[in-house]
């Protein structure tokens, strides 16, 4: 049995996903980066739509995020925007793209914005709070990502729970109220101890989205090819698989070979015809060559 609240056509916005977390209503969000992708996300009423840059490995092929192009990530939110209807669209701002200076970031954020985004989503906490700001005034909604943040896999030394000790979580918490302070509309927390994240979510007024942080966010976010088994890697702890359409395809893939080599793809009923007189007339002029051959 499916459970639904409140109006499942209704256009969410971050007002919505305040209100959400006002009322206790937990938030759904999956990434997208396709239009197919967007579209399927979209109509099955996922409250937010993330264009990730998390798209580097599982449908470019990068080895991590840190080669992600800006361009990139507007070619997959422009096809994203054309599928998604009704849920908070964020893309992601890949490396590099708001690291070297303000004037920089708002360039490229507001280039998410005039292609589709409602919002940009960036790593970091303290230090990311006066680029938060600017970006707030320049009227571009931000949501922040703290804890794990994948594009600083090599500050971090690897892909590491963070938040573990005292000293640790207490920066997490002052990195969730600085980006509050300064604007953001939600906050992701990634890969931290479920403990720290509910400690978070109790403390901030805005929403926190959790990625490997346990039940007590706000709301949940997963990569969509984990949940349906597409991906290559091992799944991380926090990844459940709804689905293995990763077996499934493959299967399909080599029933298709299978039919082509023994011939039995595509049958007669598969292909199209010629109108019955325009068969006649061709037969009718080939038998015409043959004659004047003999």
């Amino acid at each position: 049995m499916s459970i639904t609240t409140g109006d499942f056509r209704a256009k969410i916005t971050s007002s919505t996903l305040l209100d959400k977390k006002q009322k206790h209503e937990p938030i759904t969000c999956l990434t997208a980066y396709d239009y197919a992708s967007a579209r399927l996300v979209d109509e099955a009423g996922i409250d937010m739509v993330l264009v990730g840059d998390s798209l580097g490995m599982v449908v470019l092929g990068y080895d991590n995020t840190l080669p992600v192009t800006v361009e990139e990530m507007l070619h997959h939110t422009r096809a994203v925007r054309r599928g998604v209807k009704r849920a908070f669209l964020v893309a992601d701002m890949p490396f590099a793209s708001y690291h070297v200076s303000g004037d920089e970031a708002i360039r490229n954020a507001s280039r998410f914005i005039k292609d589709g985004a409602e919002a940009v989503k960036i790593e970091g906490g303290e230090k990311r709070a006066q680029l938060v700001e600017r970006l707030i005034d320049a009227e571009i909604p931000v949501v922040g990502h703290i804890g794990l943040t994948p594009q600083s896999l090599h500050a971090m030394g690897g892909y590491k729970v963070q938040g573990k000790s005292l000293k640790a979580v207490e920066q997490l918490m002052h990195d969730a109220l600085a980006l509050e302070r300064y604007g953001a509309c939600c906050v992701v927390l990634e890969g931290i101890p479920r403990e720290v994240a509910a400690m978070i979510t109790q403390e901030i007024e805005i929403p926190t989205i959790g990625i490997g942080a346990g039940p007590d966010c706000d709301g949940q976010v997963l990569v969509f090819h984990d949940v349906l088994g597409l991906t290559f890697a091992p799944p991380a702890k926090f990844v459940r698989r709804y689905a293995d359409l990763g077996s499934t395809i493959t299967s399909a893939v080599q029933a298709f070979k299978n039919d082509v080599k023994s011939g039995g793809y595509p049958l007669d009923e598969e292909s199209y015809h010629l109108p019955k007189d325009t068969l006649l007339t061709l037969q009718a002029i080939a038998d015409r060559k043959r004659a004047m051959q003999v």
